[in-house]
């Protein structure tokens, strides 16, 4: 099918199947369509809306033509936000996925640099002297030894480059931009992840349930990304739907300040590096405790309650486990 069969079906408002969104994305990595016809597609599925199987198609694609990571452990988990909700908060899930590997669960953190924010997640390992790499070897080294592996996304989702310049060039979102979270290369089997607003939370649920892993979906009711504890949030998980409050967790209501990047990179990798030694704000602590336990609370399938997630994500950063998982991370990694 050409590019203006395509088109034709678009300003016909006709859905396409996720095969043929799989097709497309590898003939645009296969340079078969000008930039002008990219550009006009994308414009037109973001003024309709993605359907859950034209979003699986692109996510087949660019996962077919990238490289993947085969980790050599059975269970792992990555927590990630789609991003996008500028409120340039500092590192919560990043640094919750070093209390979660500090609390004995394996995670494959997929991460980028930052886009809407002072500092993204390969931003902040990066500061601490981390070397990026796509080494199958050297990512099951870590992974196994100090139970966490980071996938920096540029060396696996190749075809991500070749929609690049039309991406720049909308100067708006498109589908590209949600899928990030579904493209981590080595294919987890739970996944927690925080979107911006419930019309997105509607659309991952089914994108999950279609991949059939399992998941915990979070959204702070005054718009972030992840949970804030700045005010009531919703969570959507493979057997529940719920709106917590902060108390609801034993946890205190931050303010919005509290959970600032900074100005710089280095601010953001200092606050990183303050809720792993258990010295930062209380409030910043209990954000990223918030935001771990729920992604324990999707490794044990829900076996766990909320309570006893919070209790394993406390203790991961009070005993210091988290703090020297991360620097057995920078050791094997640098």
């Amino acid at each position: 099918m050409t590019m203006k069969d395509i088109l034709n079906r678009m300003l016909n408002h006709e859905e396409l199947t996720r095969e043929e969104t799989r097709d497309i994305l590898l003939g645009i990595t296969r340079s078969e369509y000008p930039n002008e016809q990219i550009a006009a597609l994308l414009t037109a599925l973001q003024m309709r809306g993605i359907t859950v199987d034209e979003l699986l198609g692109f996510r087949d694609g660019i996962l077919e033509s990238g490289i993947h990571a085969q980790l050599d452990c059975d269970r792992y988990i990555d927590v990630v936000g789609t991003g996008g909700d500028r409120k340039n908060t500092f590192n919560i899930s990043t640094t919750s996925c070093f209390v979660i590997a500090g609390a004995g669960y394996k995670v494959a953190k997929h991460g980028n640099y930052a886009a809407t924010s002072k500092s993204g997640a390969s931003n902040v390992i990066e500061q601490h002297g981390i070397k990026f790499t796509n080494d199958i070897d050297r990512l099951n080294r870590s992974i196994n030894e100090c139970g966490i592996v980071y996938l920096h996304a540029q060396l696996f989702a190749k075809a991500m480059k070749f929609v690049g310049p039309v991406r720049n060039a909308l100067q708006f979102p498109t589908c590209f931009n949600l899928l990030g979270p579904l493209v981590n290369p080595s294919s987890p089997q739970c996944q927690m992840l925080g979107v911006a607003n419930l019309d997105q939370m509607r659309l991952y649920n089914n994108v999950y349930q279609k991949i059939g892993i399992d998941y915990a979906i979070v959204n702070s009711i005054d718009g972030y990304d992840e949970i804030s504890l700045t005010g009531d949030f919703k969570v959507t998980t493979n057997d529940y739907e719920r709106v917590f409050k902060p108390s609801d967790l034993g946890l205190r209501t931050a303010r919005p300040e509290e959970l600032q990047a900074g100005a710089t990179e280095e601010d953001a990798a200092r606050i990183f590096d303050n809720v792993l030694a258990d010295k930062a704000l209380p409030a910043q602590k209990d954000i990223v405790i918030a935001n771990a336990a729920f992604g324990i609370q999707v490794f044990e399938r829900g076996k766990k309650s909320i309570d006893e997630c919070v209790a394993i994500a406390r203790e991961s950063i009070e005993s210091g486990k988290a703090l020297a998982t991360f620097r057995k991370f920078v050791e094997l990694n640098s």
